[in-house]
């Protein structure tokens, strides 16, 4: 609870992963993908219940042990590849039917998001009266710099803007899905987190590791064998 608000942290994790099979309770360092994110949101300071939502029962079996309550199992047509994470959160707040204020979406695939992290974007955000935010790391890459290829021509995407040197160019910031946090009545409202109204919180970029595939996945390791997180 943060000034007087329930908070409620919830965890998505299908079991049909097609990029690297049984990604959610594969090991890496030494434990399950999902229970690095377990383990940091269970230190958070102001989050009152965390839930996993999940149509699989080696997930739901390892995120129990782990200490993550999981009230209900996701339906299946609410973890096939097309299906959003807004009706899988809205799934959640209906089947709960509880009075939460704030929530807070976790994604499994970004492990190295530390507790400071959580808390921190849930101060920032209710500090500010913020309805959303969204965190988000630095890329290295201006889009100044991004083309597509028309007839073997390179055309730029953004063609107004003058390519300066990579030091002098504006700062550029990415979603790196590790938080989305917002009130529950802007969830039921707007039902999207892609809204003009969301708010950026800046995490380091070696902490917004977002494991997609097994490049993201070798670059994981590495961080963990180098102590770099």
């Amino acid at each position: 609870m943060y000034n007087d608000k329930k908070i409620l942290a919830l965890i998505t994790a299908r079991g049909g992963s097609k990029g690297i099979p049984g990604k959610n309770t594969k090991l890496l360092g030494g434990k399950p993908l999902i229970a690095w994110t377990i383990e940091e949101a269970l230190k958070s300071r102001y989050i009152d219940n965390l839930i996993l939502s999940s149509d699989c029962d080696d997930i739901i079996a390892t995120a129990l042990s782990y200490g993550c309550d999981v009230p209900f199992v996701r339906p299946p047509e609410l973890a096939a590849d097309d299906s959003s994470s807004m009706d899988v959160i809205l799934h959640a707040l209906q089947v709960l039917n509880q009075n939460y204020d704030y929530l807070l979406l976790l994604q499994p695939t970004s492990p190295f998001r530390k507790s400071s992290d959580i808390d921190g974007i849930i101060e920032f955000t209710m500090r500010n009266n913020f309805d959303l935010s969204i965190s988000v790391s630095k890329v290295k890459k201006s889009p100044a710099y991004l083309y597509k290829i028309e007839d073997l021509k390179l055309i730029p995407y953004i063609e107004a803007t003058v390519q300066l040197r990579r030091q002098d160019m504006p700062s550029t910031y990415e979603h790196n899905g590790a938080l989305y946090f917002s009130s529950v009545e802007y969830i039921l409202r707007e039902k999207t987190y892609n809204h003009p109204a969301a708010a950026a919180y800046e995490m380091p970029c070696l902490r917004s590791v977002d494991i997609d595939d097994l490049n993201d996945w070798g670059y994981a390791e590495y961080l963990i064998e180098r102590e770099l997180i």
